[in-house]
């Protein structure tokens, strides 16, 4: 009898005929709940958002988890403002080709959303990471949060940050 493996049900059935639960790193899931705080400014503009994910040991490696941006300029014109979000811009934004499936999206209203980040780092191997948040608003300012998370999880756990203008609440929930 050859190996199965059935991803959708999280299982691995053995030759011997014996089911089996999948690595955690595969099945473990990650989200981040993000807000954008309502802001009394004469000019609103909605933030442009990228997250991403930093090896805390090996410095200069970022791995894209979600980028949100205005999508709907005519001729793809929202991606001349990407450079205001300095750091992942520099991390490794002005190398990505936008916009990037599975990655890329829409610029996000006042209020809280959740991202599930599950797909992009279901082959991330064990060891110590931080997800990083930046907004960028035109018109407006820019701020950067970071959020410690250590994968595989071990058992279900909750990070949390506070941003000042930019960016309200953050939360990252993680489970095996």
């Amino acid at each position: 009898m050859k190996t199965q493996i059935n991803f959708s049900q999280g299982l691995l059935l053995g030759a011997a005929g014996l089911v089996l639960p999948l690595s955690s790193a595969w099945a473990a899931d990650l989200q981040l709940s993000l807000e954008i705080p309502r802001l009394n400014v004469a000019e609103y503009h909605r933030p442009y958002v990228a997250v991403w994910l930093e090896n805390s040991e090996k410095a200069g490696e970022a791995i894209p988890l979600a980028v949100l941006y205005d999508q709907k300029k005519a001729n793809n014109a929202g991606i001349k403002w990407l450079p205001d979000l300095r750091q992942w811009w520099r991390k490794g934004g002005r190398d990505l080709s936008m916009p990037m499936d599975g990655v890329s999206g829409a610029t996000r209203a006042v209020g809280e959303h959740k991202l599930n980040l599950s797909k992009q780092v279901a082959n991330l191997p064990a060891g110590k990471y931080e997800v990083v948040v930046e907004a960028a608003r035109e018109g407006g300012g820019r701020e950067v949060q970071r959020l410690a998370l250590q994968w595989p999880p071990k058992a279900p756990n909750q990070v949390s940050a506070q941003g000042e203008h930019e960016l309200g609440a953050l939360a990252l929930q993680f489970k095996p």
